[in-house]
């Protein structure tokens, strides 16, 4: 039964809210000016009026996956309203991983991610100040390059603005990308979580990523799991090898696997559950307490998360 169809004046955004539905479908303008669509979502919203933090989940080249959803059904829980953006959904196509896949131009999906952030602050059930951005893969690229600063002045040159205060931290899973940011800044924190054994993305450049932006006094912690793959937090996921996927380098080369690794998955979980702890609901619950008077509320996690070292065994992880 349909119980609302609430608008949005000036984004042309419509979405429904389903009785008994664990998410809602939304639409909402990316931010490209010469190449303007619309872009769907899907919105994982806690119980309460909010205001909420938030998280926008940018999938890999495979799409949104049951595991993307799964993540925001897990945000929903912790809180959190959650977005889900579908960048292949508004260009017609299911993949962009293989070599005779269409091409779509890094920098759409990158306007993706500030369209979905304005959409999200245009939200009244969204604290604006306090969204996050999650990526795995392709889509670990570009949460990345979203709390990137070299790429807010690329894309001003296009005409494309980071809306004020722009995404608050960002986590990267198994990301793509992590050569093209050596030698750039994070200018807000950023976790970067990913197997020693992953083939399609490389563990020894998103450490080498990290370290450069460290060492110009960025907020960046990296994690490597000694013996996991790519898709480590896909349950389910059994080890295969995709003979059809292109790696993430510079040679072009085909093929990569894939496959769970429990324990990667409930320490990635754990630290993400951390992360967004302290950088989203831990400096809310401190901004409302200085308003209120009051003790600020422990978030779930956020007590526990500290800057990160440089790099991160996650062998050693409890």
């Amino acid at each position: 039964m349909l119980k609302a169809v609430p608008r949005v004046v000036g984004l042309a955004v419509v979405w429904l809210v389903l009785t008994g539905c664990a998410s809602s479908t939304v639409r909402f303008p990316n931010a490209t000016p010469a190449m303007p669509r619309e872009v769907p979502g899907q919105v994982y919203r806690p119980e309460g009026t909010g205001p909420f933090p938030a998280v926008v989940l940018l999938h890999g080249c495979q799409g949104v996956l049951p595991s993307t959803r799964q993540w925001g059904r897990w945000f929903k829980e912790r809180g959190y309203l959650a977005l889900v953006v579908d960048s292949w959904a508004a260009r017609g196509i299911t993949e962009d991983c293989s070599p005779a896949s269409p091409e779509v131009m890094n920098t759409e999906r990158f306007d993706d991610g500030v369209g979905a952030l304005r959409y999200l602050q245009s939200r009244g059930d969204v604290d604006r100040d306090h969204v996050g951005v999650i990526g795995w893969s392709n889509g670990g690229a570009f949460a990345m390059a979203l709390v990137n600063g070299p790429s807010h002045e690329r894309a001003r040159r296009r005409g494309v603005l980071m809306p004020e205060p722009g995404y608050r931290a960002a986590v990267g899973l198994y990301p793509g990308g992590c050569p093209s940011l050596i030698g750039e800044l994070a200018v807000r924190p950023l976790l970067v979580l990913i197997g020693a054994s992953d083939d399609w993305t490389s563990a020894g450049r998103c450490a080498e990523m990290a370290a450069s932006m460290r060492g110009h006094g960025a907020d960046v912690s990296i994690v490597v799991y000694p013996g996991a793959f790519h898709y480590f937090d896909v349950e389910g996921q059994a080890r295969t090898f995709l003979s059809n996927v292109v790696k993430d380098d510079a040679t072009g080369a085909i093929g990569a696997t894939v496959a769970y690794d429990p324990a990667a998955d409930a320490d990635a979980h754990r630290r993400v559950s951390d992360f967004f702890g302290y950088h989203l609901r831990r400096q809310l619950s401190m901004a409302l307490a200085r308003i209120d008077g009051a003790s600020p509320a422990r978030a779930e996690g956020g007590e526990r998360w500290v800057r990160g070292a440089p790099f991160i065994d996650g062998s050693s992880s409890g």
